[in-house]
């Protein structure tokens, strides 16, 4: 891990102050010791991806014809930029802040979950070992934003940055004088070279461990690469070899002492450790650029959360009797496409699932709404027979399928065939926090074989669960109940208000901000009564269709109160007097909001906090990093409560307490956290309106007794057998655990189907997984591991991802050959506008792959080429002698990036048949070459 000052940065961003703002909001501070002042991977991580993001919104908005201008330095106000100035509507930061908290997360893991493999940090001169890993993430990277698994490119993203930006602290690269990136490292096709063999001595001894220097003076002048030798248990070392260096490596005690490490800034070291953090951040900003040349900008954007975040996500019954119900869910998909066309409100993405019995998907994605239309008007009601359907399992592929914290739609009439996925289903909605809201037009007492356990009340479990809705209505009623999914299908939605209840009396007070807009609340249960009141005292009951604070509409168990956009800002409440059980929910649009994960502290030489797979351990306090996204940046809100509130049964909130990371960021430890399910409630003040305002997390959370560890440390080959090592370990009562595992893919899969535990001690196991040989490169497989007591008491799981990738064996970029420049234009450049110049040139891959895309990146003038499946592709390109420069990009089908620059500035005035050569660069990657 680099721990490096940002004040040595140079931000060559076009954005520098709003990027340097948003990078010092990047959650993953988290990953190192809290305060001190100092920056990490992180800080070098967000720098590089927050200024790519910049030039490539810059990019797109320039191709669409208008300005990226940013009003603030929030994420919500950059992504706000970056979709155009002129649609309509609140826009949120969350979507795009909690994909750089995922990249952040990843490159942090590398330091707990890697910390003794030397080729993920480039320890102990394993350069082509490294190299490899960097290889084989970029590819997986390619592959998977190709298929439009964002999220498994995130995961990959950073940990191959990690890699990538550890070269530079813990080899010899800045001591050798270089100060521009290895781009060799990235470039597979090309050789590394002078690498020290391990008998060359490389360091001189340092016996008080602050030397400036000890590569000896041998391997400067011969240029020789080496990096530090890493001993967590071992002292040993070839002899002269370079040690890491600090405490926790055991071989810088043994001569040659000392480290070359440029982890930290210090007295000694602080100019090679500067010259480490820039090449870094280069390094990282040339990675960057070659995946965002291959995937195109769109999908590079989509991939960092840059996108509208109300995601559509559909999963329809289509068996005999669903043929209202799926004519319901067909007009509302029609009603949010056509009412929210061009707002900040349209739907980022669009998800269909069907399922049936025994058949269940596929599932349908699309960002075109016109092929959404198309794909639900196909639906047709056939099939089934029996009453229980597969819902859960199509419910499963939505899950897995969809972006994290998506809402899920559910319509069926009939109760769950795959009932045993229930476990599996929560395990997700956890790990994605993702809402899931049913509605449920048939009866519960409806026949159902030999599936006693199973009845409509699961779906209200897994809604409640979620955060969601369980909307049961008759079929006639469902068009009336579905405004739920216009309301929620919207930008910038958030989460007041949630609460469970048996029966009873009570009453539940709400603060609305002045934020806060198209407030809407929402009742599920029978024999129920209540009575709203605003700030001011003034009442609505049940009884009053439009009252005085808003209307209701009622239709099944669905009770919808629509407040009035005039509402008044303050503390809120509603009393609930019903037989029943019952939900209560408020909800309104705000880009007040915040992201969080539950963590936990972990050892070794670079400590820090990680991101829980499962539920948080229990006899132990919470902790919990808290990211909060204010309307104007972070110093716009003022953070006064985070605690843990019990969502069902008497009221039970325990605070946190709270340690400040600036920017918005907050480590919030809770001791005593309470019994049953729990939610995350915050409280503050929004300074731009000086207005209280209260948010609440949707996703239930309980704690366990039992821990499973594990993880993906790479990709794996259609039709090959990948291994995946875990443990599990009980803090409660031992003997023997059920394991059950699961995939989204349906893949075979062998484990241990017990475990035989001791109190405190972990217990090893080996899962293997086989994809099919016909599986598509870039598929992502999400993995669910359980286990649970032989009494069913407590249980965990942990949600894993795994890329299916194909072997890749063409490195070499496409090529480009200039066949003619025609370019007659004036000496003076403001007499350029009725000339012209003209650009011929070839492209081929020789024995490659073949060329995928051509496309021009730079340049305002007119640009064909022929067929991309010819063995020479000619490009053409012309423009006014006012635009000056022209670079194009070819991709082959590997993900090989060629470019292509040329410009006229010096070159005007020539006869019509003079070629421009001289002139002419064309670089064979993205970034130039410098190396040994």
């Amino acid at each position: 891990m680099v721990s490096i000052h940002l004040s040595r940065i140079i931000m060559t961003s076009l954005l520098g102050a709003v990027l340097l703002t948003l990078t010092l909001m990047s959650p993953a501070l988290a990953f190192v010791p809290i305060g001190g002042g100092a920056s990490t991977h992180v800080s070098i991580t967000g720098t590089a991806l927050l200024q790519k993001v910049a030039e490539t919104c810059r990019a797109v908005a320039d191709a669409a014809g208008h300005e990226f201008k940013p009003t603030g330095s929030s994420p919500g106000e950059l992504v706000q930029a970056c979709l155009g100035p002129t649609a309509p509507g609140d826009v949120s930061g969350a979507k795009f802040h909690s994909a750089l908290q995922e990249i952040y997360t990843q490159n942090g893991l590398v330091d707990r979950d890697l910390v003794n493999s030397p080729p993920h940090h480039f320890n102990s001169e394993a350069f082509l070992e490294g190299r490899g890993l960097i290889t084989e993430g970029v590819v997986a990277i390619k592959a998977n934003i190709q298929k439009e698994n964002f999220k498994a490119a995130r995961e990959t993203l950073g940990r191959v940055l990690h890699t990538v930006q550890d070269f530079y602290s813990h080899s010899n690269w800045v001591e050798l004088g270089y100060t521009e990136p290895y781009v060799n490292l990235i470039r597979p096709d090309l050789p590394l070279e002078n690498l020290a063999d391990v008998n060359t001595p490389t360091c001189s001894d340092c016996a008080n461990k602050k030397c400036p220097n000890q590569i000896l003076p041998n391997i400067l002048k011969e240029k020789k690469l080496t990096s530090g030798y890493m001993g967590i248990f071992s002292s040993q070392k070839p002899k002269g070899k370079c040690s890491h260096g600090g405490e926790s490596d055991l071989t810088s005690t043994t001569v040659p002492r000392g480290g070359i490490s440029k982890d930290e800034r210090r007295s000694d070291n602080k100019e090679f450790h500067d010259a480490a953090v820039n090449a870094a951040v280069a390094a990282s900003l040339q990675l960057l650029e070659d995946i965002r040349l291959a995937s195109g900008n769109h999908d590079f954007l989509r991939m960092m959360g840059i996108a509208r975040s109300s995601v559509v996500c559909f999963v329809i019954d289509t068996t005999g009797s669903m043929s209202d119900d799926i004519e319901a869910a067909r007009s509302v998909m029609y009603k949010i496409i056509d009412s929210k066309k061009g707002t900040q409100d349209e739907p980022s993405e669009y998800i269909l699932v069907p399922f049936n019995d025994p058949e269940f998907g596929p599932m349908i994605r699309t960002t075109d709404a016109d092929k959404m239309k198309r794909e639900i008007s196909k639906l047709k009601a056939a099939g089934g027979g029996d009453t229980p359907e597969m819902c859960l399992s199509g419910l499963q592929l939505a899950l897995t399928g969809a972006p994290s914290s998506s809402n899920i739609y559910v319509f069926t009439d009939a109760i769950a065939k795959d009932i045993a996925l229930k476990d599996t289903i929560i395990a997700l909605m956890r790990s994605t926090k993702s809402t899931v809201s049913f509605f449920m037009t048939g009866s519960s007492r409806r026949r159902r074989r030999s599936l006693a356990s199973s009845s409509f009340g699961d779906y209200k479990d897994l809604a409640l669960a979620s955060g969601g809705q369980a909307i049961q209505v008759s079929k006639s009623q469902l068009p009336q109940a579905t405004d739920i999914i216009l309301d929620t299908s919207t930008s910038a939605l958030v989460t007041v208000l949630q609460r469970a209840a048996v029966a009873g009396q009570e009453t539940f007070p709400f603060a609305l901000d002045e934020s806060l807009k198209n407030i809407t609340i929402y009742i599920t249960g029978t024999s129920l009564t209540f009575t709203l009141t605003n700030p001011a005292g003034v009442t609505q009951t049940d009884t009053e269709a439009s009252g005085k604070l808003g209307t209701i509409n009622t239709v099944g168990n669905l009770r919808r109160i629509r407040l009035y956009a005039d509402k008044q800002s303050g503390t809120w409440q509603i009393n609930i007097k019903s037989s029943q059980p019952y939900t209560l929910k408020v909800t309104g649009q705000s880009t007040i909001t915040f992201i969080y994960d539950f963590v936990e502290k972990f050892a070794g030489p670079h400590s820090g906090y990680a991101v829980l797979s499962g539920r948080p351990r229990a006899d132990q306090p919470a902790t919990l990093m808290l990211s909060v996204i204010g309307r104007k940046g972070p110093t716009s809100t003022t953070i006064k409560e985070v605690g843990l509130v019990t969502m069902s049964g008497p009221e039970v909130v325990t605070n946190g307490t709270m340690t400040d990371m600036g920017n918005g960021e907050i480590l919030v430890t809770v001791a005593a956290v309470p019994e049953g399910e729990f939610v995350l409630i915050l409280k503050g003040k929004d300074t731009v309106s000086s207005s209280d305002f209260q948010r609440q997390s949707t996703t239930q959370m309980s704690v366990s007794k039992v821990n499973i560890q594990a993880a993906v440390e790479s990709s794996v080959e259609p039709g090959e057998t990948f291994k995946l090592p875990f443990s599990v370990m009980t803090q409660g009562e031992g003997g023997t655990y059920t394991i059950s595992a699961r995939n989204d893919r349906d893949f075979p899969l062998s484990y241990p189907k017990t475990l035989s535990l001791l109190s405190g001690v972990y217990a090893n196991a080996t899962l293997t997984i086989t994809p099919t040989a016909d599986t598509e490169s870039g598929t992502d497989v999400t993995l669910t591991i359980e286990a649970k007591s032989s009494s069913g008491v407590d249980s965990n799981y942990a949600v894993l991802r795994l890329s299916v990738v194909n072997k890749i064996t063409d490195f070499i970029p496409p090529k480009c050959e200039v066949t003619a420049v025609v370019a007659n234009c004036p000496h003076d450049v403001s007499k350029c506008g009725p000339f012209q110049w003209e650009l011929s040139a070839n492209f081929t891959d020789e024995n490659g792959t073949g060329i995928q895309s051509i496309s021009l990146i730079q340049g305002n003038g007119n640009f064909t080429h022929t067929p991309l499946n010819a063995s020479v592709v000619q490009a053409y390109y012309s423009a006014s002698c006012c635009s000056q420069i022209v670079e194009i990009v070819a991709v082959d089908k590997a993900g090989n990036v060629g470019k292509c620059y040329h410009s006229i500035i010096r070159s005007h005035s020539f006869p019509a048949t003079t070629l421009s050569l001289p002139l002419w660069l064309c670089l064979l990657a993205s970034i130039f070459v410098v190396g040994p």
